[in-house]
């Protein structure tokens, strides 16, 4: 019994809907699944059949979108303007 992984009519990954193949006694993979297991790190995995492989689909906004930038907090402003006040004092600067 052999993985087979689902991908969708765009060649999407479709999580949890991945089923077992008895390719020893015969059985045949579907169609719109493949043996090839998509790799951990994939946003949107994608299959290319051409090369038999799974490539990235998100694009790096989407990525990007994923993680937004937090503003920092008090604490770290003040730390931050902190390490540069003791640097212009020990590179002999006046403040």
């Amino acid at each position: 019994m052999e993985w087979a992984y689902r991908y969708d009519e765009t060649f999407v990954y479709q999580a949890g809907k991945d089923i077992l193949v008895d390719l020893e006694n015969g059985e045949e993979i579907p169609e719109g699944y493949t043996q090839v297991k998509p790799q951990d790190g994939l946003f949107i995995a994608t299959f290319d059949p051409e090369k038999e492989e799974w490539i990235e689909g998100a694009t790096q906004e989407y990525i990007d979108s994923l993680f937004p930038k937090v503003a920092p907090t008090e604490i770290e402003v003040l730390r931050q303007q902190h390490a540069e006040l003791v640097f212009t004092l020990m590179m002999g600067g006046v403040i």
